[in-house]
């Protein structure tokens, strides 16, 4: 499994952890977690521009 399939499942059990109604303590903990993984998947995720560069660079190149 990669980085990104990890992060992406642990991200759904953390919201489906929040759906259930942990009380104040848990939720603030699931909500800290939430944006460790959110941050993570920023890093990993190319930025739209970046993609956009990306394919324009390989049209240039004739790829």
């Amino acid at each position: 499994m990669t980085s990104l399939a990890k992060l992406l499942t642990q991200k759904q059990q953390l919201l489906g952890r929040l759906e259930e109604g942990p009380g104040p303590n848990e939720r603030a903990e699931l909500e800290r977690l939430l944006e460790k993984v959110d941050a993570a998947l920023s890093s990993l995720e190319p930025a739209p521009s970046d993609i956009a560069e990306e394919h324009d660079s390989r049209s240039r190149s004739g790829c």
